[in-house]
């Protein structure tokens, strides 16, 4: 029986075929460092391994599950040799739905992964070497964190109607009955519809636990969730409520936003004057809770969705301008001194323009928010070849369990004395 790939868009040499090897094979691997998709890799017969559930340093047995030209996948079945850093995952569908990487990792081990993974990023940068990266600030919730699922419902004949997520290795569906990262109000909806929304793709909830408000689309089925079809929920950040409509962006993990503002806020050093500008402003999050703290603030955001909840989440509130567009049109435009600038880019980052931009206003501090290593590295290098100095880079840990973290790093420009 010849050995199945799957479809892949890698274009580089096939490193696979030359193995006899098949899916559910188990081979014996020595794992070495972690990969940027957070599995640490080994070597079989010349050919790479992601070996999902295993540790660098350990020795294992682990089942091939999937077989790509540029690489093999892995599961571990059995520890041969343990690393110091493995503890038991909580989970009963970890390895199968993969949306954890790392629930057999201890907790602070996991926040050395990230740090580390952010190190790696900027390494690779001649204009980043040197630059410290501080420790990585924790969560003080390590599960039921989430206020935002996105849930596939399945189609088979055999679990048609069930709920779950699909592997990101295998494609294959896995019905999830209750999942550690989501908070309790999502997994509430989740039992009450389990394996009763046949006729459905998928579905999307939001959920705050602090304030009791839910955000179900679609609409559910009559009779299943009274509450479904929502249009927007509300969210409680720093004691103040946040509308948040579906389409619009805002992070997953409240308590661990709230952190975020607070560092945000102490890099800015702010002191109640001078201007603000928070690109890529989503629902008005950073606009709202700073915008005390500055004489102005001008919030800029493509979305007309996120625009019309920030613009929202500011009543009350004198000395916000809202401006919809794409920041790298609109931010050229814009006149008038900026002292202060926050960046919050989409995963793929800051487009040049945007940079180009931050740079003829001169602000005397910006702070870049990113959430993927590889493209904060490239803004970072970006921001200092237009004359900006790295001064801080601290990893926060917004996603537990899972090899994804969040970098706020902070840059002076020169017309800053107070750095």
């Amino acid at each position: 029986m010849g050995k199945r790939k799957r479809r892949s868009r890698y274009t580089g040499p096939d490193l696979t075929s030359h193995l006899e090897v098949e899916k559910g094979d188990v081979l014996e691997l020595s794992l070495g460092p972690h990969a940027d998709d957070g599995n640490p890799v080994a070597s079989y017969e010349g050919a790479p391994v992601s070996v999902l559930g295993g540790l660098k340093g350990e020795r294992v047995r682990a089942e091939v599950i999937w077989i790509n030209p540029d690489a093999l996948y892995a599961r571990v079945t059995e520890v041969l040799a343990s690393s110091e850093h493995r503890r038991t995952s909580a989970c009963e569908y970890f390895l199968r739905c993969t949306g954890c990487q790392w629930q057999h990792v201890d907790y602070s081990h996991q926040l050395q992964l990230k740090r580390d993974r952010v190190v790696n990023a900027m390494s690779g940068v001649e204009a980043l070497a040197g630059v410290e990266v501080e420790q990585v600030v924790s969560s003080d919730a390590e599960f039921n964190y989430r206020n935002h699922a996105r849930f596939t419902v399945a189609r088979w004949p055999e679990n048609r109607g069930q709920v779950g997520f699909v592997s990101g290795v295998s494609r294959r569906f896995v019905r999830v009955d209750n999942c550690l990262l989501m908070n309790d109000p999502i997994n509430a909806v989740l039992e009450r519809v389990q394996g009763r929304l046949a006729g459905m793709s998928q579905f999307s909830v939001r959920a705050s636990s602090a304030s009791g408000s839910m955000l179900i689309q679609p609409q559910l089925p009559l009779g299943l969730h009274a509450g479904s079809g929502q249009t927007h929920y509300i969210e409680s950040v720093a004691d103040r409520e946040f509308r948040v409509a579906s389409p619009s962006f805002f992070q997953v993990n409240t308590a661990q936003l709230e952190q975020m503002v607070e560092i945000i806020a102490g890099m800015l050093n702010l002191d109640g004057t001078g201007t603000l500008l928070d690109a890529y402003s989503g629902a008005g999050t950073f606009a709202v809770l700073l915008a005390p703290h500055v004489e102005r603030v001008i919030a800029v955001e493509e979305s007309a969705s996120g625009i019309a909840d920030a613009r929202f989440n500011a009543q009350g509130l004198d000395n916000v301008d809202f401006i919809e567009g794409k920041s790298e049109v609109v931010m050229p435009e814009l006149a008038g001194s900026v002292d202060y600038v926050i960046l919050d880019p989409p995963r793929s980052g800051c487009l040049p323009e945007a940079l180009d931009a931050v740079q003829r206003m001169r602000p005397r501090r910006v702070v870049l928010v990113s959430c993927d290593t590889g493209a904060m590295a490239t803004d970072q290098a970006r921001l200092i070849e237009r004359g900006f100095k790295l001064e801080r880079v601290q990893p926060l840990d917004m996603f537990p369990q899972t090899r994804h973290v969040e970098v706020i790093s902070l840059f002076t420009g020169a017309d800053d004395d107070q750095a």
